[in-house]
């Protein structure tokens, strides 16, 4: 007869040791989220993601992803960088390219998905043979639905989880086990009155207090959407290129949250303090080679092409974001073309 209490507390220890700043225990019945889910879906909030869609209430359902499951090993991930400078002197420079902060580094799935393997390793080593499944992002899970329930932190009204000693800076790994490891505690959700994630929002995504509508959110935007970005939006994106940060950058909790322990989450090539015309002038090799093990190289250089087009009709008129644009005009793309000539229709003359 194992001592289930006491293994979770080896696991969270061994979690610890492979560089995760928590690690929880959830329950498998998400039944609550369920009816939230399929809200959402039916609003068509999900956009073009199809797969939301398709995987049907199985997100909402561990037990369908790993039969015989029992239990839910929730891990966080600290991803904060250091940056060269503060976060809001970004947007006060439209020369200047913006990057959502966990994809300034290497691509956090692989590095993620083999610390968890590591750490199903070691439970195996432990208590012997046991039914496991990993997931990053890998999977039709809720990740923040199984988070909250593990005690990792309660969900933001901008729909991530927050915590108290973290913020939101962080990233989610799960380990679904046919072990009758007993759940956490929930925590209590700390928002209060406080509006600020809502408000600050470029695109106005959120319809209300923890729904938000993937269509104007700007991160779908910049990396979900295939196509051409909808023009009554495009002035809406700034000079943000590859994701957004607002909502985070403005919550109260996230000035406790504390700097990555993972190297691989340090910016690579400078896109901590790139500018837009800099990036633009990147050929497609010189896309993927730099960007080789970034999260950003899965939209592939046409879409970066697309978004930096937007940036550039978004920043100051300058001749050389201007003589960029032009460098692009005749681009073999029909969206790239589309985006660079709506880019220079801003510009005067």
């Amino acid at each position: 007869m194992h001592d289930w209490i006491g293994l979770k507390e080896k696991i969270r220890g061994w979690g610890n040791d492979l560089g995760f700043a928590a690690v929880g225990f959830a329950g498998i019945d998400l039944g609550a989220a369920e009816a939230g889910l399929t809200d959402w879906l039916a609003a068509g909030c999900h956009g073009e993601m199809v797969y939301m869609a398709s995987h049907g209430m199985k997100r909402a359902r561990p037990a369908e992803l790993l039969p015989g499951t029992q239990a839910v090993i929730s891990c966080r991930m600290d991803y904060l960088p250091e940056m060269r400078r503060p976060a809001s002197a970004d947007f006060y420079d439209p020369a200047q390219a913006v990057i959502s902060r966990y994809a300034l580094g290497r691509d956090y799935h692989k590095l993620l998905r083999a610390r968890l393997q590591k750490l199903a390793d070691r439970i195996v080593t432990e208590i012997g043979p046991f039914s496991y499944r990993a997931f990053t992002d890998s999977a039709p899970v809720m990740e923040v639905e199984l988070a909250k329930n593990a005690g990792l932190g309660w969900r933001g009204k901008h729909t991530l989880l927050l915590s108290r000693e973290a913020g939101s800076w962080f990233f989610l790994g799960e380990i679904c086990v046919d072990l009758p490891l007993p759940a956490d505690a929930p925590v209590s959700n700390h928002c209060g009155d406080c509006t600020a994630c809502l408000d600050a929002c470029p695109t106005g995504a959120f319809s209300a207090p923890y729904r938000l509508d993937a269509r104007r959110c700007i991160s779908y935007l910049t990396i979900e959407l295939k196509g051409s970005i909808p023009v009554e939006l495009r002035p809406l994106l700034g000079n943000r290129i590859h994701g957004c940060d607002d909502c985070q950058n403005v919550c109260p909790w996230n000035r406790f949250a504390p700097l990555t322990r993972e190297a691989d989450f340090a910016p690579r090539h400078g896109l901590d303090s790139a500018t837009l015309v800099e990036l633009f002038a990147w050929s497609e090799n010189d896309f993927n080679e730099r960007l080789a093990g970034s999260p950003i190289r899965r939209i592939g250089h046409e879409r970066w092409l697309r978004n930096l087009a937007v940036a550039l009709g978004n920043a100051a008129p300058a001749p050389a974001a201007k003589a960029a644009l032009h460098t692009r005009i005749d681009h073999p793309s029909a969206l790239v073309r589309e985006h660079v000539a709506w880019a220079l229709s801003r510009y005067p003359g």
